[in-house]
């Protein structure tokens, strides 16, 4: 009932142990291939002055702001669960079946969250990382990554 029928951007989240994965099936590369790639945490030893311990991602999901947004949750192996809190968004991915987040971004900023379910003895190196710019540098991002 709350999904947003007409997405202006559509993403694939899929968990896995101990990691993320997305990719922007809008878009295909050079190579018409989708655009995806992981997300894993930093290592405490690989972190620099004004990271965040156990939040901060090597790749992070970059998203427009003030624009439709879908995000389709779904997990290779466990039940895992994509919350964003300060975005207010949570749902759970569970192994063969797709489910689907509907938001709006309205600020520019760095959105932290992470699995929610208690997925492993690692579950707490699964941080995810948002991060929220414009339209323009959000269409950048995607002409670097599709090259």
């Amino acid at each position: 009932m709350d999904e947003i029928l007409d997405s202006e951007v559509t993403v694939k989240a899929i968990g896995n142990q101990w990691y993320w994965s997305y990719e922007y099936s809008d878009y295909v590369t050079e190579e018409n291939e989708t655009i995806a790639f992981d997300s894993f945490k930093v290592a405490d030893s690989d972190l620099t002055l004004g990271q965040l311990r156990t939040l901060t991602v090597d790749n992070y999901l970059v998203l427009p702001i003030n624009t439709s947004i879908r995000v389709l949750c779904s997990s290779n192996d466990v039940i895992h669960s994509f919350a964003v809190p300060s975005l207010g968004i949570k749902a759970d991915c569970l192994p063969g079946r797709l489910n689907s987040l509907g938001f709006v971004i309205n600020r520019e900023s760095v959105y932290h969250g992470g699995c929610s379910e208690l997925c492993g003895s690692l579950h707490h190196a699964k941080p995810i990382g948002i991060r929220a710019v414009p339209l323009s540098s959000y269409l950048s991002f995607i002409q670097s990554a599709s090259e």
